[in-house]
């Protein structure tokens, strides 16, 4: 089989399922895994695709983002192990920045510290902070319905009052080239913000999150250290610009 009639495939295929595993594409092309993957490498360097472990997905618009309700049903079993070691980060005495989202929600469920605070922007992180007796505070601007946050530049100016000795951020993507990445423009200068303010900065995503660019920069990867599930596939390109920890339980 000719090379280009092999990307074809690939690419069709891609449309069709929206993920494909690399033994699917063995079988379809009748060709080897180590040419698969060249495959791959390929068209993700020319951005016809994404690379993840074991195949390849659909590359996401920059613009785009899932409603709250929609990140809530992803990958919870990653997330859980991710906020859980997150969580055991944190001190006794600490001021803590808890980002909105998902994944920074789950953290509050594994806080086992009393002798904190907490600044979020997420308006569902006070009612569960609330519930474990948790010092907080919420930042007061305007909401985003979407993703459940409170941004703009009342928020900013609230933000900027605080010190923190550590920040837990998500994110939408990461790449080793454009670094940490989120659709909206005001969202990303509160994480931006909250990363300057605070003494340590952690990044929470799960591996979905490598390789993708989202529309707005917020910080060079040598900003933060990434939390994260599982290796990505070019682990040596984040190494070498950032400290990556993978936990698997």
């Amino acid at each position: 089989m000719l090379t280009e009639e092999r990307y074809q495939i690939i690419l069709e295929t891609l449309k069709k399922k929206g993920i494909v595993k690399i033994h699917e594409l063995v079988k379809l092309t009748n060709t080897s895994e180590s040419t698969i993957r060249r495959d791959l490498t390929y068209l993700e360097s020319i951005n016809q695709l994404k690379r993840i472990h074991g195949g390849a997905t659909l590359l996401k618009g920059r613009f785009n983002e899932p409603s709250y309700s929609e990140k809530q049903i992803q990958n919870i079993d990653k997330k859980s192990v991710i906020a859980k070691y997150a969580a055991s980060l944190i001190d006794e005495g600490d001021c803590i920045y808890l980002d909105a989202g998902t994944t920074t929600y789950e953290v509050i469920k594994y806080i086992d510290k009393k002798d904190i605070v907490v600044v979020t922007n997420g308006l569902k992180h006070i009612d569960e902070l609330i519930e474990r007796n948790i010092s907080a505070y919420i930042l007061g601007g305007k909401i985003k319905a979407r993703t459940k946050a409170v941004i703009g530049s009342d928020a900013l100016k609230n933000l900027e009052k605080f010190r923190f000795d550590k920040c837990f951020i998500g994110i939408n993507g990461i790449h080793p080239e454009y670094g940490f990445t989120t659709p909206d423009s005001e969202e990303a200068i509160l994480k931006e913000t909250a990363i300057n303010l605070s003494r340590e900065v952690f990044v929470l995503a799960d591996e979905s999150k490598f390789g993708e660019v989202a529309f707005v920069k917020v910080a060079d990867l040598r900003k933060a250290e990434i939390i994260t599930n599982e290796e990505p596939e070019d682990l040596e390109r984040y190494m070498d610009k950032t400290k990556v920890k993978v936990v698997t339980e």
